[in-house]
């Protein structure tokens, strides 16, 4: 015998681009250029079982409403746009009874001293999480991707345990770059989300300059640290950042000399540093990461 187990279903990645016209300081152009994911839970049982979709909103229907919604709430903060569409999904279809919306922002610079040209800024994304649920609440969780940060100096590895198997040398001065990926928690829904971001922004990229590093592990708690002492809306962090490792050229077949000037950068395989920091009054996660 079998039974259903948790599911759900939605839309996945509908890309959107808001512009809200004149909407800038100074009369320019605002850009919000999102890749938003839908996912519903509930009363979806027949579907499964039977093939009955009483109870399926189409993911058509979800991918129009992300289009629909765009339009109504204008150029907000993407948390304000999940924290909203999330709820329209609760509260007019009665199966259902969790939404969850993910959103990948691209960012983009004015250049030219136009109003209305714009630069697609680097590879990192700002992200946004919300979860809500009916009867267990909602939960924000943002953060940012593809961030890539280097020090050419202040970084050593030394220390380690060495068995059959090590061939890695010790070093009190070493290249340390990372391609962040961050994701904070919130402790609730009423937050200067604009503010909030740019803060932990901020305090990720002073941890990471400013720390004098002897491991990953250090700079990651150090990040994770800083983000939550300057966002007291911010109760925990989770940070992944594989080390891309740059590795110094062996010159000397060339009669050359290499004074930590040259280096491979090497993209795999690379090491994988994970983990969580979290305030010491960090009320329970429930959904937020689910």
């Amino acid at each position: 015998m079998v039974q259903l187990g948790p599911n759900r279903y939605g839309k996945a990645e509908v890309r959107v681009v808001r512009v809200a016209r004149g909407a800038a300081p100074d009369g320019g152009d605002v850009i919000r250029d999102w890749n938003v994911s839908t996912s519903l839970s509930g009363d979806l049982a027949a579907t499964h079982l039977t093939g009955d979709n009483a109870h399926v909103l189409p993911t058509d229907s979800q991918k129009n409403a992300v289009y629909a919604f765009a339009k109504r709430l204008g150029a907000v903060e993407p948390e304000v746009f999940a924290l909203e569409l999330a709820r329209h999904f609760v509260d007019s279809q009665e199966p259902i009874t969790r939404a969850r919306l993910s959103i990948e922002e691209y960012g983009w610079t004015r250049v030219g001293g136009r109003r209305h040209s714009f630069a697609r800024d680097g590879g990192k994304t700002r992200t946004t999480t919300v979860v809500h649920d009916d009867q267990l609440g909602t939960s924000v969780v943002s953060g940012i991707g593809g961030l890539v940060l280097l020090n050419t100096t202040d970084s050593e590895f030394w220390g380690f345990p060495r068995d059959a198997y090590t061939t890695l040398a010790e070093t009190k001065d070493r290249m340390l770059a990372t391609e962040v990926n961050a994701t904070w928690r919130y402790r609730g829904t009423e937050v200067a989300w604009a503010a909030a971001f740019a803060a932990a922004h901020d305090a990720l990229l002073a941890a990471f300059s400013q720390t004098y590093s002897y491991a990953l592990q250090q700079t990651l708690y150090a990040m994770g640290e800083q983000i939550i002492a300057a966002v007291p809306a911010i109760c925990e962090v989770r940070l992944a950042l594989p080390n891309k490792h740059h590795f110094l050229v062996d010159l000397a077949p060339f009669g050359l000399p290499n004074d930590d000037e040259v280096y491979y950068a090497a993209d795999r395989p690379y090491g994988l540093i994970e983990g969580s920091v979290l305030a010491d009054d960090a009320p329970d996660a429930g959904l937020a990461w689910s």
